[in-house]
């Protein structure tokens, strides 16, 4: 299968792409002129210079391939204008293109994320058909991607993986947590009892070649990948710290010291024009009660199942950060 991966030399997608090389598939990556291709060194692959925001530069990219993965999307932007111009408006661009330039596509999978649905209240996951109410930026956009791919001519043929935290080597997002931990404090969140859903890459990669190539009735579903169990962000925490060898003292912070700081890293982003990941609206997701989700559908439909646990993810992605000195 030919299969173009956007967002490829990022965490997650670089992931993608790889294991679809290994797995003997016919890859092309679109990365910009400027994109950092480090992880992109170790498979075959074809590069197509482009960006989701130019539709101009997608008809190319998307001629000839049988499949697209689209994992692009700003997970830190200025403003919501920006993160819309790439996770909604960019969304549409290419689905645009593959309609012209593409019209005997295969199969269309998105990738987004829980914070499109919203988060829940009471521990259980929320039904997929219940309405989406995204608390972020970040999520009310990646729910925009998620509307064009459903309104678009190839919602016959699409697929949308609603991403929980996806962990592992490359990522940059863990590198705070055991940084943390290595110094042996670990500021919580209201205490950091908040629910949360993880799934660790390997295993989120599979679910996405799993629904790209399979033959089972996917079309037009929304599955959501998860390791099996509900967790805390001190369940991260002790995984971590299993992995260091040492514990850290845990210090509960109220919402307003997180607050405090997530408004300083906004001024430092505003005065160096830049965008910042660490944000209120960030902490305004962290702070929810629950974003728990259940792969129940994806393991009966395509036969999906987690293999990596929660200690066995932190202690790879450790090792990972250490060998690479990002720790």
């Amino acid at each position: 299968m030919k299969v173009l991966v956007t967002g490829a030399s990022g965490f997650f997608g670089s992931h993608i792409a790889e294991q679809l090389a290994n797995a003997g598939h016919d890859v092309r990556v679109l990365v910009r002129e400027s994109s950092d291709r480090t992880f992109l060194q170790d498979f075959p692959h074809e590069a197509a210079i482009g960006d989701v925001s130019d539709p101009d530069s997608l008809p190319g990219a998307v001629e000839g391939v049988d499949g697209v993965v689209h994992a692009a999307g700003l997970v830190k932007a200025r403003s919501e204008a920006d993160f819309a111009a790439v996770n909604g408006v960019g969304t549409a661009n290419l689905l645009a293109a593959i309609a012209q330039s593409a019209p005997d596509l295969k199969r269309f999978v998105y990738v987004s994320s829980l914070t499109a649905h919203g988060p829940g209240s009471d521990g259980l996951p929320r039904p997929l058909d219940a309405p989406s109410a995204p608390v972020s930026a970040y999520g009310r956009t990646k729910l925009l991607g998620e509307i064009a791919t459903q309104q678009s001519s190839l919602a016959n043929r699409s697929v949308i993986l609603r991403m929980p935290v996806i962990y592992g080597p490359r990522d940059p997002a863990m590198v705070p947590f055991f940084q943390s931990a290595r110094f042996r404090l670990a500021p919580l969140l209201t205490g950091g009892h908040n629910q949360i859903s993880v799934v660790y890459v390997d295993d989120a990669v599979s679910a996405v070649i799993g629904t790209l190539t399979s033959e089972a009735d996917v079309i037009g579903k929304i599955y959501t990948p998860e390791d099996g169990r509900s967790h805390t962000w001190r369940d991260i925490l002790a995984a971590i710290e299993e992995f260091l060898g040492s514990s850290a003292l845990r210090i509960y912070v109220p919402r307003i010291g997180f607050d405090s700081a997530a408004f300083a890293t906004e001024v430092f982003g505003r005065i160096f024009r830049r965008p910042v990941i660490f944000t209120r609206d960030k902490v305004r997701e962290m702070a929810q009660a629950a974003w728990v989700c259940s792969s129940q559908t994806l393991k009966q439909d395509v036969g999906w199942e987690a293999r990596v646990d929660l200690t066995e993810g932190a202690r790879r992605a450790g090792q990972w950060y250490r060998d690479h000195k990002w720790i």
